[in-house]
């Protein structure tokens, strides 16, 4: 089974599922996902988990992501993008190209968003989307969301192309509704392409074809992140041979057992390794005992 993290360019017409599933047929192995939706019209950087790499898939979902969007004012629709229905077109009579960065500038922080209804949050057991599809809007909560920074890169009304660093959870078509609803002329989000997801940049990313091409000549790995790789700013220790069979059952080892590594803080996460240079996990120290105690396991026997 094969094992890492490979940076996927998303196409226009897919949605994450279905780069999963050709993945599968790629790679040869089932063991994979994705970590974070995009939608079917939305391109960019998608971060797909495979093997042990699987158990990362949440983590990656939490990180920070940046977008380069195209924000279309004077139209709303029921999905916020340019594929939904038009619900409402307002004139820009009297809208300025300043009064556009005034509000804009506005969202950078932490603001309350309220989660569109197609989307894939789910409620009751059914997602958002299919309420949607069956003509049901229910009431959603807000959740704050932080927008860490805007760069307007051009203006040409009623069109704003920018680019968004945000929190998780982040709804980029619901940050141009808002924008429209704030100016009063409406707006939807007519482009998106991601941009960066954590370490993940669009520049090093490899559409299905080349992946596939990558696999038939047999150079897979030199396009697949290894797991440890993913915590470059922890600091890594190997255990010593006689004690490396505690670490395959997640077990607690002292420090004595392991390599000498300085200024241990308490707390502090360390990158572990059996005596053959192995991952094996992610664990904390505890000073009062001595003692590092697993947070996290990749490594399978």
């Amino acid at each position: 089974m094969i094992h890492g993290i490979l940076n996927v360019y998303k196409e226009k017409g897919f949605t994450s599922h279905d780069v999963v599933a050709k993945l599968r047929g790629i790679v040869g192995q089932k063991k994979i996902g994705h970590t974070g939706t995009l939608d079917p019209d939305a391109v960019g950087v998608l971060p797909v988990c495979l093997g042990k790499a699987t158990k990362l898939c949440d983590l990656l979902t939490e990180k920070d992501k940046t977008y380069e969007t195209v924000l279309l004012l004077g139209k709303a629709t029921d999905t916020q993008d340019i594929s939904g229905t038009v619900l409402a077109e307002k004139s820009m009579d009297g809208i300025t190209e300043e009064m556009v960065r005034e509000v804009i500038r506005s969202f950078v922080g932490v603001y309350d968003q309220i989660p569109p209804m197609y989307s894939a949050l789910k409620v009751n057991g059914k997602k958002l989307y299919e309420l949607a599809r069956e003509g049901i809007e229910i009431e959603r909560k807000a959740r704050s969301v932080e927008i860490f920074r805007i760069v307007i890169k051009e203006i040409t009304l009623p069109r704003i192309r920018m680019e968004v660093s945000c929190s998780k959870g982040t709804y980029i078509r619901t940050l141009c509704h808002d924008i429209g609803e704030k100016l009063g002329c409406g707006g939807c989000m007519e482009e998106l392409i991601r941009t960066q997801v954590s370490s993940f940049h669009i520049e090093d990313s490899l559409t299905l074809a080349q992946i596939a091409q990558k696999k038939e000549e047999g150079k897979l790995k030199e396009i697949l992140l290894p797991i440890d790789e993913m915590f470059p700013t922890y600091r890594k220790i190997k255990v010593k041979e006689q004690y490396s069979p505690l670490l395959y059952n997640g077990n607690p080892f002292y420090r004595n057992q392991a390599e000498r590594i300085e200024n241990l803080q308490d707390g502090e996460q360390i990158r572990v390794y059996d005596h053959m240079q192995r991952f094996i996990g992610l664990y904390r120290y505890e000073t009062e005992k001595r003692q590092f105690k697993i947070i996290k396991m990749f490594f399978d026997k």
